[in-house]
């Protein structure tokens, strides 16, 4: 024992590794203070190399990896719940969702302990219960943003890789004319205007719903949001077209005196309407439809009517590319209507080419007999 001890001795201010009971532990000083730290290892060699690990973090001026070792998931967790209620994120809800998918592989686990690998297994687990490679993804955009605020906070060292999976899945739905004229008489009657709205403009559920009308000029055929008042933050102005705005002049001709709404059930603030919505879409055939649908109805039919594509992401809202490419979707009709007029162009090649070869026959001399 005498001589393990003279073995491990380092002169003063310098780690060094000793044993209580089979279990190697560490000791090491960062401006003269000392901590002790466990490797739960009865191997020598890996408490020589956590040694010179934690040495090696204080030589860069680097916390020691035991700060990191007390940090919990629920910590980041929280901070990441902080961050979206104090910059007052409009998905707040949609994040403690993620949250709580997470809790159900890495409640009361250390952050240093969620590994590349430990992650894996979470995707394996969802993947099992059928969630779909969105879902999973969004909950994994969660994870790594919790992991960035709390290195930002200095409460984690090292931030794991986290896959991501590839999305595959996206919803192709979306409301032929006819079919959104049968939806709309399907509907309760205070759901018939939010559905001419989202039919037309492609809005958001969430901004048609929250619309007030302050935000509307009736006179010049506008609606404007202001910034903050949509999902990407940036503002928004719409030229309503003629039915639109005889529905909205409809509307405030009939509105309730006290409620700011523009669409409203009695004088409330509509907030859910699944039931009845589901049951109008069983009604019209068309079950299986979201109100989401209309996004990407409308996206479509602004670009088929000739709108560059610039304008109709103005007026949909989509502030990047490549999710604007994801509801500017190609339907049947649009296949059928490019092989109409690939064949027309064809035709007109061909009836050029057999005009073309009887202009030139009838240059040609007759032979002489």
């Amino acid at each position: 024992m005498a001589d393990e001890k003279r073995k491990n001795r380092r002169p003063r201010g310098t780690g060094c590794i000793y044993k209580r009971g089979k279990i190697y532990w560490i000791k090491y000083y960062r401006y003269g203070k000392s901590y002790l730290e466990s490797t739960h290892s009865d191997q020598e060699s890996k408490a020589q190399r956590l040694l010179k690990k934690r040495e090696g973090e204080i030589a860069k001026g680097e916390l020691p990896g035991i700060y990191f070792d007390k940090i919990r998931f629920e910590e980041i967790a929280e901070d990441y719940l902080t961050d979206y209620r104090i910059n007052q994120r409009k998905s707040a809800r949609k994040a403690e969702t993620y949250v709580e998918y997470l809790k159900e592989s890495f409640q009361g686990i250390r952050v240093t302990e969620i590994t590349t690998d430990r992650i894996k297994k979470h995707i394996e687990k969802k993947i099992e219960e059928g969630k779909s490679n969105a879902t999973i993804n969004r909950q994994l955009s969660a994870l790594k943003r919790m992991f960035h605020l709390g290195k930002r906070a200095r409460k984690i060292n090292e931030i794991p890789y986290i896959p991501m999976l590839k999305e595959s899945n996206v919803r192709k739905g979306f409301f032929e004319y006819e079919q959104f004229l049968i939806l709309r008489n399907a509907v309760p009657d205070y759901l018939k205007p939010i559905v001419t709205f989202a039919y037309h403009t492609g809005w958001r559920r969430a901004e048609v719903l929250n619309l007030t009308w302050d935000k509307v000029d009736l006179k010049q055929g506008i609606i404007r949001l202001d910034p903050g008042e949509t999902k990407n933050e940036e503002a928004r102005t719409v030229y309503m077209n003629e039915e639109l705005l005889k529905e909205m002049r409809t509307l405030h001709s009939n509105r309730r005196l006290g409620c700011p709404y523009v669409f409203h059930h009695n004088g409330k603030p509509i907030i859910k309407f699944e039931k009845s919505w589901n049951a109008a879409c069983r009604e019209a055939g068309l079950k299986g439809m979201l109100f989401h649908d209309f996004r990407r109805t409308a996206v479509r039919n602004m670009v088929r009517a000739g709108v560059p594509e610039r304008v109709v992401m103005k007026i949909s809202g989509h502030k990047t590319r490549s999710i604007f490419d994801r509801y500017n979707i190609v339907s049947d009709q649009d296949l059928k209507e490019a092989a109409r007029k690939q064949q027309i162009f064809i035709d007109s090649q061909n009836e050029s080419r057999m005009v073309t070869k009887q202009l030139q026959s009838a240059e040609v001399p007759p032979l002489n007999p």
